[in-house]
């Protein structure tokens, strides 16, 4: 007659569940030290191809740094959004709105144009 092979349990863990989390993030508020500047926009898909766009036309140097008001190009990146932005529409395909849909559409058109401009 053998012996059980010792079993290992491991012991609890202290990371915070997936609920805990959740909780914390509805306890503390993001920006609460800056009461001037009034509140986020609900997220919506506008506004995500709106930030894609501005950010591939940052990189495109048609939008200078807030902070130095230097304009610069990075074209890599830029076309990195563009792509990003291309992939969004495959993976949205039919399930946009006509509004969103056309959005994007001359979203893309526009940063495509832009790009071919910047040498």
């Amino acid at each position: 007659m053998t012996e059980d092979p010792e079993i290992s349990v491991p012991e609890e863990s202290n990371d915070p569940s997936p609920a805990d989390l959740s909780n914390a993030a509805d306890e503390t508020t993001i920006g609460d030290e800056n009461t001037d500047s009034p509140p986020p926009p609900p997220a919506s898909f506008e506004m995500l191809v709106s930030m894609l766009f501005s950010q591939a036309m940052a990189m495109l140097g048609h939008i200078p740094d807030p902070q130095s008001g230097e304009t610069s190009t990075n074209k890599p990146y830029a076309k990195y959004t563009i792509d990003t932005l291309e992939m969004l529409s495959q993976k949205t395909q039919g399930n946009l709105s006509d509004d969103e849909d056309k959005m994007l559409s001359q979203t893309l058109h526009a940063l495509r144009m832009a790009y071919i401009e910047v040498r």
